[in-house]
Order: structure tokens, then sequence, then C-alpha cells
């Protein structure tokens, strides 16, 4: 596997994050006009807030992705591409006016299936397993890990705080050969492009990404970790999202345990909960982003290590490192 040169992705993060920032700020009257987010009895903001600035980190990492590649450095997947403006665009249309579940979902896993299935024959996961069979199961979580990252996308900064993280340490094992460039380069593209809308989001955010930069920001991450799963780093692939996957999943079976319409929007979360149970926004997402360094050195531990034995160790660390999270989330605050 070859590894990304360093200047590529320094130069993808530099030039994404005013390309991000430069389009956020110029949109944002269109927002305010167009797509505002108006509170109610599930949301984390009191006033009304534009949201759909999620275009700008879309066409940032895009944009750079793709001239990297046209300079020969990465190959960019045609049909990743396409289905990244696909799903942007399902999620634009659903920022305006909601669409239907069924119509969501079907958009969703034609997307992620055309991604999946036109990968190489020799991408594999499990290989025992009919390759039609397991790539049937990618997809299956592939559409759970675009939704789960739109549904975590709920406090201001949140998905910086997520994202930000885990591509920066995608970055660095492109750089160190262990992650394919194309997938490195895309993922500190995006990095800078969430660095360039950061400041527009921090607390009180000015406007949010919406469900068209949520939705293809958890296409194009999924992708960057399905590329580090065939690479080999299972265990690294899902450490790096831990949070975010424990989270939103532990979420769902108790919605659906209890028999709530899980589809609908909610204040279930653990760090929902945590905002009602006295932490502030800034403490929540800060305590989420250095869990989410935390996981990621944990993550670049164990494909650098290249031990069974510290794979095991990082893998519970990580798991205990989740649950003392959600355990003080979930816990109210002492007056």
């Amino acid at each position: 596997m070859t590894a990304l040169p360093i200047l590529p992705s320094l130069l993808a993060v530099a030039v994404a994050a005013p390309i991000s920032a430069l389009i956020t700020w110029t949109s944002h009257p269109l927002l305010q006009r167009y797509a505002l987010a108006r509170p109610n009895a599930r949301s984390s903001h009191t006033i009304p807030t534009p949201q759909g600035a999620g275009i700008a980190v879309i066409l940032a990492t895009l944009v750079v992705a793709l001239g990297w590649a046209a300079w020969g450095l990465v190959t960019i997947p045609a049909a990743l591409v396409l289905a990244t403006i696909v799903i942007a665009l399902v999620g634009f249309v659903d920022d305006l006016v909601s669409l239907p579940l069924f119509t969501r979902l079907l958009l969703q896993t034609a997307c992620v299936g055309a991604v999946v299935f036109t990968a190489p024959g020799d991408a594999r996961l499990v290989p025992a397993l009919p390759l039609a069979l397991e790539r049937c199961v990618i997809v299956l979580g592939g559409v759970w890990f675009v939704n789960l990252v739109n549904f975590m996308d709920g406090l201001d900064l949140m998905t910086v705080a997520e994202v930000v993280p885990v591509t920066a340490a995608l970055g660095l094992l492109g750089w160190w050969g262990d992650l394919p460039s194309s997938a490195a380069l895309l993922a500190t593209a995006l990095c800078g492009a969430l660095l360039g809308f950061a400041p527009f989001n921090k607390p009180v955010a000015k406007v949010f990404l919406g469900d068209v930069g949520s939705l293809p920001i958890g296409l194009l991450l999924g992708w960057c970790l399905l590329e580090l799963a065939w690479s080999g780093q299972i265990a690294a692939a899902l450490l790096l999202p831990a949070y975010y996957l424990v989270d939103s999943t532990i979420t769902l079976f108790r919605r659906i345990a209890r028999r709530e319409q899980f589809w609908l929007a909610h204040r279930s979360h653990f760090y929902q909960r945590a905002t009602d149970n006295g932490f502030t926004v800034p403490r929540v997402v800060g305590e989420i982003f250095a869990l989410n360094l935390a996981l990621a050195g944990l993550a670049i531990l164990t494909v650098r290590a290249g031990s069974t034995t510290v794979t095991l160790l990082a893998l519970l660390a990580g798991v205990i490192a989740v649950a003392v999270i959600l355990r003080r989330f979930s816990r109210p605050q002492a007056s």
C-alpha cells in the first residue's frame, strides 16, 4: 500500500478550510431566508437558526479531493462522488420539505449500495462469507452509519468534535501507509472542511449543517472507515467512531424496546440527556472531543503495534472509556 505524502494531506486541510468557510459565510443570508430551523420540544437550540451549511463542507471536500485526483495523486471512485452528491441533494430537499421515511431510506440504500457493490471483489472483511452476502450486510451497516451521523448532529460543534479527530487519525494512518491514499486524502479534505465550518457552528451556532451535510458526511466517513477495515484494521475502524456507534445503537434499541416511534426526532441520545442533566453544550462537546482523541490514539496504537494482545487491550480500553462517558451523561449533575 502506497503511503500518502504529507504535503498533499496538509494542503488538503489548508485549502478545504477556507473554501468551506467562504461558502458558509456567503450562503448564510440565503439559508436564513429559506432554510430556517425553528426550535421545538426536541431541539437543543432555542432560537430559529439557519440550516443547510453542510453544503459548504461537502463542496469543499469534493473540490479538494477531485482536484488532487485530477493531478493524478489519488483515485476517487466515481460511484462515491455521485452517491455523495445524490445523498446531499436528498438531504437538502429534506431540510426544506420533509421527505417520507421510505423515500429517504430507499435513496440512501441506493447510494450506499452503489458505493459498496462497485468496490473491487478482493476487498473483503470475512472471506468465509459469500461475497454478495457480505456486501449486503455492509450496505445495511452503511445505511445505519449514514443515519447515525445525522442523528448525532444535534448540538453545536457536535459533528466537528466527532469527525475531526477521526479524520485526522485517518490522515495519519495514510501518511504511514496503513490506509489507501484515496481514503486518507478524502479524510484530510473532510477534516479541513469541517474546521472551516467550525467557527460558524460554535455555541451559540449561527448555522447548522442540516441533512445536506450530516448525511453525506456519514457516507464519506463510512467509506473511509470501510477502506480501513478492508485494509485489515477492523479494530481501528470500530474504535474511531465508537462513541457515535454506541450512543446511537443503544438509544435505537431502547426506543424499540419501549415501542416508541423510533424513526421520529427525539431527545433520547446520551448527549441530549446530558444537557437535560445540567451539562452545558461546550462541556458535552468538549468531553466528546477528548474521548474521540483518546479513541483515535487507541485506534492508531492497534494499527502500529500489530499485536493481538495490544488490539484486545485497546478495544477493552475503548469500551470502558465510552461507558464512562455514557454513564456521566445519563446522571444529573450536582447543583
